[in-house]
């Protein structure tokens, strides 16, 4: 595990590589963002921003979504796979948001996670992009970078590592620091081959310190 000032160092070293730290899915509205982050489990970030223009177009209000067919839906979002219960959930999402939120995206991880196809991951995207408040993303990227650089030890459970993770990452900063660490899985850190030499926290990474000890 690393110390809190290793921790500080690689927060700091994330930071100066990637100052902007920004959801890579393309929304305008919370609810689009709901809906985008469902379309993108088991699919890449990439592949929804193409799929989403369109079927914003399509269904341009939050009504127009809760009215929709779900075939319809389907016929959309069918490159993204599993594209049946993502249609279904994302119809039975806005459904839910109008009867019981008077259409607005709700801003507590109780009511997020009780909404259609919605789990702590999303909740807490919403939580911390939407309405800024403190919250920690467990991805797959996640998993992998807080492993290896030995933030927690040895978990794989997203709910673990979120609990581990709250109290050793500034509240502020947790957000923000989730995103960076998606970068920084894409470009660096990959999970078959990580690019050690071009790591600017290898100096404080658990693996990268036990594999050159």
């Amino acid at each position: 595990m690393r110390t809190p000032e290793q921790i500080s160092e690689i927060i700091s070293c994330l930071e100066q590589e990637y100052p902007l730290a920004e959801c890579t899915l393309d929304y305008e509205k919370a609810y689009e963002l709901l809906f985008a982050v469902r379309l993108a489990a088991q699919c890449t970030d990439e592949r929804v921003n193409q799929v989403t223009p369109a079927l914003y177009e399509r269904f341009p209000t939050l009504q127009a979504f809760a009215e929709a067919d779900v075939q319809e839906v389907e016929q959309y979002i069918h490159s993204c796979g599993f594209f049946r219960s993502k249609a279904r959930d994302i119809v039975k999402c806005a459904q839910v948001l109008l009867a019981e939120h008077g259409g607005i995206v709700p801003d507590t991880m109780e009511a997020l996670v009780a909404l259609p196809g919605v789990g702590r991951k999303t909740a807490n995207l919403i939580l911390g992009d939407v309405y800024h408040k403190p919250a920690i993303v467990v991805d797959t990227h996640c998993i992998r970078l807080s492993n290896r650089m030995g933030l927690v030890d040895g978990l794989k459970d997203p709910v673990k590592i979120e609990r581990a993770l709250q109290p050793i990452l500034p509240p502020e900063k947790s957000s923000d620091f989730c995103h960076r660490l998606v970068l920084h899985g894409r470009a660096v850190c990959d999970a078959r081959k990580p690019i050690c030499e071009a790591c600017c926290v290898k100096h404080v990474c658990q693996q990268f310190e036990g594999e050159n000890a």
